[in-house]
């Protein structure tokens, strides 16, 4: 891959445990490795000047749905609460193809590379009976063409509406199909070395949709295999009246029940969590994705981060779906994060760099990666970078480490970075014709949306 030399920043934003932030400093990247950083002069076959540049680890986004791209901006449930939103939805979901799956994922993985975005969790959970073997294929292979470091999940739904579930019968799936799927993906794609760029999650989808056996099933196999778990919980007050209404436990005490809790697990969402809740969380150290505008677009509530930070829970920072945001940009996740919780909670919440910091370290934190979410020697080469010489930026440059919370970018990034390769230059995706990229994903959607 050869080396590459970033020469001069304005400010790196290190994110590292002593929260350094170098000024006029040079980063040397060989390979997919960062191997120098400071003052001295490297020599490299690349070189980029980055002297009206801040420099921030690449963002790290721990809960999506890709498919959804597809389903943004419909009037039809823009009033709509969770429920009432996905029994609307998954009538049009249950018609999804390998085509949608493949071309929504480019689309979304697309605009969260131009702002930022070096690694990307996904969450697809809705396989129809016909033709849905080969989803998460479709999306390690879209991710490759980026060239974003992708997570996938096996998710899967197991309880229709037959069974008091939520979701359409044509896409629950039998445990056997669910687990025998879930163990090819895994001994297929995932990596757990140093510098992976491909990895596997299971991840059955929410109380309301899958049954305890695919539950105590998936952890079982995720342990064998050493992988990590993942489901929504928590996010309203209709699933925890629901838990309580079928099991006789509020949300928490179920997964509890079912050994979903540790640093293996985390949740999607995590508004609604008592004292006591919160206390087991940190305890056991089961992690949350924080998904702000999503909560406040279906009207779910807002996450007590202040006090997960405080109490040491992991959190780490996420878009949610794009048909509950309805875009695909953790920039403006971070900054209406910031905003909110200023909003709730004045003088005690998060910083604008406490904020960068769920963002890259905490969602490296989630993954159980060491090798991301930050920019020191021998991590892998993952950042994004931003001209502050525009004029958006005049007067704004004080305090690079909060920069992107308390000012916010509102254009894409001008370089983005993923194991050492430029992937986007001057706001543009690279080796890629965007315009083109563009059309063809839109014919997509027009085919999956008129069937």
């Amino acid at each position: 891959m050869g080396s590459l030399l970033i020469r001069g920043a304005k400010a790196i934003v290190t994110v590292d445990a002593e929260d350094r932030v170098l000024e006029q400093a040079n980063i040397l990247i060989e390979d997919n490795r960062i191997v120098k950083m400071g003052k001295d002069l490297y020599e490299a076959e690349q070189v980029i000047d980055a002297s009206q540049m801040f420099v921030y680890p690449g963002l790290i986004n721990v809960h999506h749905h890709l498919y959804q791209t597809f389903t943004r901006n419909l009037p039809q449930v823009q009033r709509l609460e969770l429920f009432d939103w996905l029994r609307y939805l998954y009538e049009i979901w249950k018609g999804i193809t390998p085509d949608a799956v493949y071309h929504s994922s480019l689309t979304g993985i697309a605009d969260l590379m131009k702002n930022g975005c070096t690694t990307v969790f996904d969450h697809h959970y809705v396989f129809p009976q016909q033709n849905s073997a080969h989803f998460i294929d479709k999306q390690f292979e879209a991710a490759e063409r980026l060239g974003i470091r992708f997570v996938a999940s096996r998710g899967s739904m197991t309880l229709g509406k037959d069974q008091g579930g939520l979701p359409p019968m044509s896409v629950v799936q039998d445990i056997e199909t669910i687990l025998a799927d879930s163990e090819r993906l895994i001994d297929l794609y995932h990596d757990a070395s140093a510098g992976s760029m491909r990895q596997v999650v299971l991840a059955p989808c929410s109380p309301f949709s899958v049954s305890a056996d695919i539950m105590l099933e998936s952890a079982k196999l995720a342990r064998s295999k050493g992988v990590r778990l993942h489901t929504h919980l928590a996010e309203t007050k209709n699933e925890e009246a629901y838990t309580l209404e079928r099991f006789g436990m509020r949300p928490l005490a179920y997964m509890e029940s079912l050994g979903w809790l540790g640093p293996d697990v985390w949740y999607a969402h995590g508004i609604h969590f008592n004292d006591d809740e919160m206390k087991l969380l940190a305890h056991t150290q089961t992690g949350i994705a924080h998904c702000p505008i999503s909560n406040m677009k279906l009207s779910s509530g807002i996450a007590r981060v202040p006090e997960m930070l405080a109490m040491g829970i992991p959190v780490g920072l996420a878009v949610d779906g794009s048909a509950s945001n309805d875009g695909s940009n953790l920039l403006e996740e971070l900054r209406v994060s910031y905003l909110l919780h200023r909003l709730q909670s004045s003088s005690q919440a998060p910083t604008g760099y406490d904020l960068l910091k769920v963002a890259t370290r905490g969602g490296a934190e989630i993954l159980g990666r060491s090798d991301i979410g930050s920019l020191e020697i021998g991590k892998a080469a993952d950042l994004f970078m931003v001209r502050v010489d525009q004029i958006d930026a005049v007067g704004t440059l004080t305090d690079p480490k909060s920069w992107l919370g308390t000012v916010g970018l509102k254009r894409p990034v001008d370089y983005t970075i993923v194991n050492g390769k430029v992937v986007v230059e001057n706001g543009r995706l690279v080796g890629t014709d965007e315009e083109k990229l563009a059309r063809d994903c839109q014919d997509s959607f027009e085919r999956f949306i008129q069937q």
